[in-house]
């Protein structure tokens, strides 16, 4: 009886160790779902940018569209100017373009996290045909990049790279990006009813901080089909998505040291804070001589609301800064602004407006020289000083 109760003790002990180690595991993506946005959708804008929704944004000129039931007639849920769909989840979704021509529509987000070398990681994400569409496809798939890539252009998303000949001309070669993720060739995406998931493993080379959705194929290698059931309404496929994830599948493995049998886990140190440091926001993006937040800057903005939901005694001050361009006026008010700007975000995502502070300095304390455009948009930019801990 003893030894069944110890067994029964261990067996439970197991389950509970299995359990906390998988709810460890957490999801890269954030806004996973498309919940989360600025302001409501109003319209379907041809040549327009997705501005509406946090943490995401289209990297190509192609006009990647937003969902929700708060918006204008165009773009509710589940009838809307291109189709009809309820969201896989919550009440959230975006959309986007592929065709038989090189047009093409892309969505883009930053990783919660840089990927590490070696790990296998696990992409998902649901899309749903609109049944107005002329065509469907298959190859849909997910790309991660160390850097942020984008382009102008709204054609197929490709890697031009500069190559220089003996004889000194430089020619840019396009070469189709190689999702690290996609969707079967064979496995055309045909449903405009139901939602079907895409998903697939893969190593990390390390550095991957970035992830691209969309069709990196050619037509003639996206498996274009023309089914009869389609309403052929829309110049293409078009495919409504929702729903994200992406986890580390060996991350959180306990690895052990064979000699001395002895199971280690590795934890990262956490950066420490002290009064009256200053640290610059990074990647902080604001419309062109304007205030309003973009929906890039969602990543770095939630990475200081986690120092300071893990620091619950600190206070910051926010200070606004600009280049050297303009009249001093006019700096000094742009700066204040964009400064106010992550102040309210903050205080709307749950801060204590107790704790905050925010002034803007114009151009009167550079970083880098006026003089370049690099060092102008290093001049360009929000940080904070720690007033108390």
């Amino acid at each position: 009886m003893f030894r069944l109760i110890i067994y029964i003790l261990l067996t439970f002990s197991m389950l509970s160790l299995s359990a906390q180690e998988s709810s460890e595991k957490k999801n890269l993506i954030y806004n996973s779902s498309f919940e989360e946005h600025f302001f409501c959708p109003q319209k379907i804008e041809p040549y327009g940018q997705m501005m509406e929704v946090e943490a995401w944004w289209q990297p190509t000129g192609g006009s990647s569209d937003y969902y929700h039931p708060c918006g204008g007639k165009q773009c509710q849920m589940p009838k809307n100017k291109l189709g009809y769909q309820y969201a896989k989840t919550g009440e959230g979704m975006v959309g986007i373009y592929t065709s038989k021509t090189t047009y093409r529509e892309y969505i883009q987000t930053e990783l919660k996290e840089t990927l590490q070398a070696g790990e296998k990681y696990k992409l998902s994400f649901w899309v749903s045909l609109s049944e107005y569409s002329t065509g469907a496809v298959a190859t849909i798939g997910g790309l991660f990049t160390n850097e942020r890539i984008k382009d102008d252009t709204r054609e197929l998303f490709t890697n031009n790279t500069k190559t220089k000949h003996s004889n000194g001309i430089k020619q840019e070669i396009a070469k189709i990006f190689q999702p690290q993720v996609v969707n079967s060739f064979d496995k055309p995406l045909l449903d405009t009813e139901n939602w079907q998931k895409i998903e697939g493993e893969f190593i990390a080379q390390g550095g991957e901080r970035f992830l691209t959705i969309g069709n990196f194929y050619p037509a003639e290698q996206s498996n274009l089909l023309f089914p009869a059931i389609l309403k052929q309404i829309l110049p293409g496929a078009y495919y409504y998505i929702d729903d994200v994830e992406l986890y580390c599948l060996t991350c959180n493995e306990k690895k052990t040291i064979k000699q001395d049998n002895i199971t280690i886990t590795t934890t990262k140190d956490k950066k420490k804070y002290e009064v009256g440091q200053v640290i610059v926001l990074e990647n902080i993006f604001f419309d062109f001589d304007k205030s309003v937040l973009l929906p890039q800057s969602f990543v770095e903005l939630h990475k200081l609301i986690n120092i300071l939901e893990e620091h619950p005694e600190m206070k910051i001050e926010l200070s606004g800064h600009t280049d050297s361009k303009g009249s001093d006026k006019y700096n000094l008010k742009l700066s204040k602004e964009r400064a106010e700007a992550v102040f309210n975000y903050l205080i709307d995502k749950g801060i204590d407006e107790k704790r905050l502070t925010h002034k803007g300095f114009g151009a009167k304390q550079p970083i880098a020289d006026n003089a370049t455009e690099e060092g102008r948009a290093k001049n360009r930019r929000v940080e904070f000083k720690i007033i108390s801990m």
